[in-house]
């Protein structure tokens, strides 16, 4: 991967839709070279997916929370994890190290549904121990 690639994951990160054609205007590349190099880059698996990034607020999704869990050590994880998987309020969930062992990040419409979504989703588990939840107050950088 050189800087020609560099430019063109840059490009394409900040809009997907960005036709071969404008990244050659942009980089003073040839089309069938641009074309070429998004080839290979999704074939060594650099550029995983082109997907949509959704504006959360404008979809009625005006809480965004991280919540920190912390499971029962001798539990299995199979249902929590079950649980989180098939959840639509759950966006990301990570498996961490230190004194949590899973982060998720959970959105939903408004402030009221998060004792729904810890009672029946989180609670109804009944391998969790505790559980720490952060408000999102606005986002500087996100990807």
């Amino acid at each position: 991967m050189d800087e020609i690639d560099l430019q063109i994951l840059r490009i394409l990160k900040a809009n997907s839709r960005t036709t071969s054609s404008d990244i050659s205007k942009m980089i003073h590349l040839s089309v069938p070279s641009i074309a070429e190099r998004i080839r290979k880059l999704e074939k060594n698996g650099v550029i995983d997916q082109f997907t949509v990034k959704l504006n959360r607020r404008a979809m009625g999704q005006h809480c965004i929370v991280y919540i920190f869990v912390q499971l029962d050590g001798s539990a299995e994880t199979h249902k929590f994890r079950e649980a989180i998987v098939q959840s639509e309020h759950v966006l990301e969930c990570h498996h961490t190290s230190g004194e949590y062992d899973y982060l998720l990040k959970v959105a939903l419409a408004e402030i009221s549904e998060l004792e729904g979504f810890i009672m029946h989703t989180l609670k109804a588990n009944h391998n969790i121990v505790r559980s720490n939840t952060v408000f999102i107050l606005s986002t500087l950088k996100e990807e």
